[in-house]
């Protein structure tokens, strides 16, 4: 009971600290609360819908998550520019034309409010705006040029998107078009210059080597055919003087056929062995016709032995003759075949390397085809994409709720602001006065000599103030509450009359701290 009430005589001699805070505080929430300029709250909603056109049907190039649009609407919304241009269209501040540029974004987006609905994680495409304003018309007005820069801005963002998807698009299909018909000019430089070792006309110079070198073989047959024929008619004249079947200019049709068959037999064994049975008919023929002749020769009369070696000999000589002749047109024949077998082994050699750089050329051509096919059809639906935006059946904002002129103001809440002020400052001015107590550490009772240095006292002597001393304590009190109630009312009277009203320099300061009552 004795503590209690050196408390409260404590707090009666720190009275005057606690009624200086209290009414300091008390004070300055009364006339914040009514002096505190009215804000009328204007608020619209707006909805982000999807595209008009089923996306199966034809779908817009212009692919935004729905948080990153929102995102995209808030910080496009909020920019410099937009705030200056809007205060200054709506005259939305009394002194605007002393406000810097720096106070008047400041209290714009301190006046400004962004709702997002649903949660970060989970958005929905709904978007609240609000808007404080000195009268519901600049409150209304405000929004209805916010959803103007929203609507213009969105617009804007979405087909200058589109736009570049299909810059881009037609750009890289010109470019992958050129790149085609370069790698086209040089397939077509390297089929030009490599004509004949392609390795589509690979198997057409087989069957053509083939079919020369079987025409070199059938040459060196003939060749070969041919100089047995020529030994055989040496041997003939020189062992009967005559030339046989082949004497005289015009020979007889068994003798035509005779020579005929034997040079059909010479080219039938250069093909098969002699005891084929082809080649055994054509022997057999032969000797009949041999026979044949010979023995029409007993019966026919010899010419004179003279003029028959003469006449032969000019014979063997006329034919000797045309074999040569026969024998030199075979070989250069065979020369020109050969150079041609030459030139096509050649192409053939260089084909599997002509195979590979064709092939590799083919591969880069069919790679710039398939990408450039890609192209085409990603430019097709580029342009689809940017004529759905230019027509506004993509993804659009829709206002649900339009703004509306408030009929009354929305803040402050005056009795709210000057009772809270006013047990703030109680609480306040008890707090300070306990706080000095906590920190006066002097000993003033016997009880805190015992406790700090252990020894009873005897007695205790009050301090006895003399009048004067009385006086000027009293003095001072006097004046601490005149100041309180008289100096501080006068003092903000004064700021508010030759300085700057208390209402504007009470929204210069929530402006400054970002704080809207």
């Amino acid at each position: 009971m004795n503590d209690l009430k050196y408390y409260f005589s404590i707090f009666l001699r720190r009275l005057h600290y606690f009624l200086v805070l209290s009414v300091v505080i008390s004070a300055v929430a009364g006339i914040a609360a009514f002096t505190l300029p009215p804000a009328y709250e204007s608020q619209t909603r707006l909805l982000l819908e999807g595209p008009q056109i089923p996306t199966e049907l034809a779908s817009s190039t212009v692919m935004v998550g729905l948080a990153e649009q929102l995102e995209i609407i808030e910080q496009r919304l909020m920019t410099r520019a937009n705030m200056l241009d809007t205060a200054r269209n709506q005259q939305v501040f009394e002194d605007i034309q002393t406000m810097s540029a720096d106070e008047i974004v400041e209290a714009m987006q301190a006046r400004t409010g962004i709702k997002r609905g649903g949660t970060s994680r989970n958005p929905t495409p709904i978007l609240t705006l609000t808007f404080e304003a000195r009268s519901p018309a600049i409150a209304a007005g405000v929004l209805n040029e916010y959803l103007t820069l929203i609507e213009r801005q969105n617009a804007e963002f979405r087909t200058s998107r589109a736009g570049n998807t299909l810059a881009f698009f037609e750009q890289e299909v010109q470019r992958l078009g050129q790149n085609l018909d370069v790698q086209s000019a040089r397939i077509l430089e390297f089929k030009t210059a490599n004509s004949g070792a392609l390795p589509d006309s690979l198997e057409y110079r087989l069957d053509q080597q083939a079919t020369l070198q079987e025409q070199v073989r059938q040459i060196d047959r003939d060749i070969s055919s041919l100089n047995n024929q020529s030994e055989r008619i040496v041997q003939i004249f020189e062992a009967t003087g005559q030339l046989g079947a082949n004497e005289g200019v015009r020979l007889s049709p068994d003798e035509q056929r005779l020579q005929e068959m034997r040079a059909q037999l010479d080219e039938t064994l250069s093909v098969y062995s002699a005891e084929n049975p082809r080649v055994k008919i054509l022997e057999g023929r032969i000797e009949q016709l041999e026979q044949r002749l010979a023995a029409r020769a007993k019966t026919e009369e010899p010419a004179p032995e003279s003029e028959s070696r003469n006449r032969g000999s000019t014979t063997l000589d006329l034919q000797l003759s045309e074999i040569e002749t026969r024998i030199s047109m075979l070989g250069e024949q065979r020369e020109e075949i050969s150079a041609r077998l030459a030139d096509l082994e050649a192409s053939l050699a260089r084909t599997p390397a002509n195979t590979a750089t064709l092939e590799e050329l083919n591969r880069t051509y069919a790679n710039i085809e398939a990408q450039y096919n890609t192209a085409v059809d990603r430019l097709a639906q580029a342009s689809t994409g940017e004529r759905i935006e230019s027509l506004s059946r993509g993804q659009r904002i829709s206002i649900i709720e339009p703004p509306a002129t408030p009929n009354l103001p929305t803040k402050p809440n005056r009795l709210l602001i000057a009772g809270g002020g006013t047990i703030f400052g109680i609480l306040a001015g008890i707090g300070l006065v306990v706080l000095i107590e906590l920190l006066n550490r002097t000993a003033r009772r016997p009880e805190d000599i015992i406790a700090r240095i252990g020894v009873r006292p005897l007695a205790t002597i009050p301090y006895m103030r003399s009048r004067s001393e009385i006086l000027r304590k009293r003095l001072v009190k006097l004046m601490v509450y005149l100041v309180i109630l008289v100096g501080f009312p006068a003092a903000v009277y004064a700021v508010h009359l030759y300085y700057l009203p208390l209402d504007l320099l009470a929204d210069r300061a929530m402006n400054k701290i970002g704080v809207r009552w």
